[in-house]
């Protein structure tokens, strides 16, 4: 007896040969989400990876995330045969049937061939999807592809196709990508906006037209060629769907590659950064220098190339980075290069912390002096909650510790990321422009434009000297794409393709070359239109663990720790994976830890953390944040000197009570550190999350918002009594 198999869909009794259903046109295989495995339909876990495919079972390895599904970035394509009903009306159901049968499986071997999914098949209409479960860095461009094609097909296939027209839609969004429906019928599948725009997109073409929304067109606009058409009135829709006609592709792409990016095309900019190094050495010359460029420009493998030369000529580095999160934490890169001067591990208890900060003064100061210096220092490192009259005490005091530092060894202190910097940060360094005395020191910042953008004025601050990072040159470029590709085959054919994708942006070039190389030489890979894109793929190509780890990491930050993952769920594979997101380029080591005894890891390039976190389904981030939250709570050795990251945590884990209160610690931080502004921001902040009911809490919330208050009033006055000095001609009022 013939081997049958019955459709998860709706029932109907198949060949076992059949690829599809001939009732419903259903796929018979289940794709993993996780490592993009395609399996028989009764699997209750992928054959490849072990992930559940329904919320009946739990994976073996306990991961939640396929339970839940991710967040994709994904383009949906509607497909409809146009004349479908009229036809129905004077054909015998039978022959319908074959005839819809023949276009579902035509357009399913088209929607396969470029690396999309069938979602679902509706009567005469048929849903796929590019991007999930599988992500490629041009999914824009297959589907619009795909649709072309299928267009073709009908035309030239027309008895095939019944004399029918197809009309197709398509369009370029984020969806939640998750199993729905009843139990033991729960199929994955993509909702969200997005996917309704597709089908209004659909409903509204031409027969025989493709009709592509904004994002899809942006993101293939390079391989397409497009026609704008009026904005569509869509049912449903407050605001007209713009629109544009697919009219050809171009001829299609190449693929493949190999190893890690050499050091290319910025010798100018790394020589003017040692003679500033060096005649700040030499002639005592304090000097700042803004390193400005766009995310993945080559700022921070700049530095590090940088920093190398600093320490081999006998200085020393010192780094910090502001949060992320907004003005939620003053000082906070600052107080990273006072706890790293000072060898203070995150994990270090509140008085061991302090003993080293006193320690460090000593060893720079005289006595008489060390004891203030390490209480002003320990209030912006967030180690104490002593408080001073006024911030300038604070800025005479940090510029004390820079010049003794300097001092002592000639220093260079790298400030990362100053985009992200709290107001006083900026404030701060600006006042150690124009203030530094004559020692051997450099501060480096680090920014997109943004900044110069919010702040026009930095540019010419005192001692400042501004570096623009630009995209690499067209001789730069192919120097560096033929490197990473030494030895690949078709060398040129790809080199080609990623010279014209990466826009002369390193990150770009490396994150694609590694992404090909990783890749499969015959297959129709295409280029990406974006980082998010190149990311997005890259990380679905990992196996399945290394994957998770990052999905997990990308929820701690830009850095994390082992004992975070371990915290998170990671298995005893988990040193051997972090080895191998190494080797990939994705992360790599610190060499110091901020909590002792545990390993400390940096993402590579923070776009792969951006990409990795959008993954994760709300719901999946709350659960990590509260894990993480918990994690820090239990290995700092004073969790109020990290009240602000905690309470970030708390707020995105959901846990209003605990993010207020975090808040409020760091409100009074704040205030101790005479930035009144940060205050009431956070006590705004903590008010929005404590219930109405909860009278004693905002009591004595709006209590610390009112003194912050009036401290932010006298601190605006005080500086509009020192702009009129400054334009009757007077001296400036010192740093110290």
């Amino acid at each position: 007896m013939a081997e049958e198999i019955v459709c998860p869909a709706c029932g109907e009794v198949n060949d076992a040969a059949q690829r599809f259903c001939g009732q419903c046109g259903s796929a018979f295989s289940r794709v993993c989400a996780a490592c993009g495995e395609e399996n028989p339909p009764a699997f209750r876990f992928c054959g490849a990876c072990g992930a559940a495919f329904d919320t009946g079972a739990a994976s073996p390895s306990g991961s939640v995330a396929n339970v839940d599904g991710e967040r994709r970035w994904v383009t949906i394509m509607f497909a409809d045969l146009s004349g479908f009903t009229a036809l129905s009306e004077r054909t015998d159901p039978e022959e319908i049937r074959s005839m819809v049968d023949r276009c579902m499986s035509e357009m399913g071997q088209v929607v396969d061939r470029y690396g999309g999914s069938v979602d679902k098949v509706i009567g005469d209409a048929l849903m796929a999807v590019f991007g999930a479960p599988v992500a490629h860095e041009d999914d824009p461009e297959r589907a619009v592809r795909a649709a072309l094609e299928i267009q073709r097909r009908a035309s030239e296939q027309a008895d095939d196709f019944g004399g029918l027209c197809v009309s197709i839609g398509v369009n370029t969004g984020e969806v939640i990508f998750a199993p729905v429906g009843p139990h033991g019928r729960r199929e994955l599948t993509v909702m969200g906006d997005a996917v309704n725009t597709a089908a209004r997109l659909q409903a509204a073409a031409p027969p025989e037209a493709v009709l592509v929304g904004k994002e899809t067109r942006a993101a293939s606009a390079r391989a397409i060629t497009y026609e704008a058409v009026a904005p569509i009135l869509a049912k449903g829709k407050e605001v007209p769907i713009t629109a544009w006609l697919a009219r050809a592709a171009a001829s299609a792409p190449a693929d493949r590659p190999v190893s890690a990016a050499p050091f290319i095309g910025r010798d100018t900019e790394l020589e003017l950064l040692v003679r500033t190094w060096a005649r700040t050495s030499s002639e005592l010359r304090p000097q700042l220098v803004t390193l400005v460029g766009s995310p993945g420009i080559g700022k921070t493998r700049l530095t590090l190339e940088f920093a190398a030369r600093v320490e081999s000529a006998g200085g020393r580095v010192f780094s910090g980075r502001p949060l992320p999160y907004g003005a939620s934490a003053a000082y906070w890169a600052f107080g990273q290069v006072i706890r790293d001067a000072s060898e203070i591990f995150a994990n270090d208890p509140a008085d061991v912390a302090s003993d080293k900060l006193a320690a460090r003064a000593a060893s720079l100061l005289p006595a008489t002096e060390a004891q203030e210096l390490a209480t002003h220092l320990s209030i912006m490192a967030r180690l104490a909650e002593d408080t001073v009259s006024d911030r300038r005490v604070l800025f005479a005091s940090a510029q004390r510790f820079l010049e003794a530092l300097a001092r002592e060894q000639p220093t260079l202190v790298v400030l990362e990321d100053l985009h992200w910097a709290d107001e006083s940060l900026l404030e701060l360094v600006e006042g150690l422009s124009a203030r530094l005395g004559e020692v051997p020191l450099l501060v480096l910042a680090l920014a997109r434009p943004e900044l110069l953008d919010a702040r026009p004025s930095w540019a010419r601050l005192p001692t400042n000297v501004t570096v623009q990072l630009e995209a690499l040159t067209e001789a730069h470029t192919q120097d560096l794409v033929r490197r990473l590709l030494s030895g690949a085959p078709d060398r040129e054919a790809v080199a080609e393709r990623v010279e014209e994708a990466a826009g002369g942006n390193p990150l770009f070039i490396e994150e694609l070359a590694a992404w090909l190389s990783e890749g499969d030489a015959a297959s129709d890979a295409g280029v990406p239109a974006n980082i998010k894109t190149i990311i997005a793929a890259r990380l679905d190509r990992l196996p399945a663990a290394e994957r998770q780890v990052v999905l997990d990491a990308s929820v701690v930050g830009d850095f994390f720790w082992q004992g975070t993952l371990e915290a998170l769920g990671s298995d005893d594979t988990l040193a051997e994976t972090l080895h191998a997101l190494e080797r990939r380029g994705l992360v790599r080591h610190s060499p110091t830890s901020r909590i002792r005894g545990d390993q400390e890891l940096i993402f590579k390039h923070g776009l792969v953390r951006e990409v990795a976190y959008a993954t994760l389904p709300k719901a999946v981030r709350r659960e990590r944040h509260a894990v993480v939250a918990r994690f820090i709570e239990q290995a700092a050795g004073d969790p109020t000197a990290y009240a602000a990251i905690l309470a970030h945590h708390w707020r995105e884990a959901g846990d209003a009570a605990n993010a207020a209160d975090y808040l409020l610690t760091a409100a009074d931080q704040a205030w101790r550190g005479w930035t009144p502004h940060e205050a009431v921001e956070l006590c705004n902040e903590a008010l929005e999350l404590i219930p109405e009911n909860d009278e004693e809490r905002r009591r004595r919330a709006r209590m610390r918002r009112a003194v912050a208050t009036m401290a932010e009033m006298h601190a605006s006055r005080d500086l509009v009594s020192i702009d009129q000095s400054k334009s009757a001609g007077e001296m400036s009022p010192p740093i110290s």
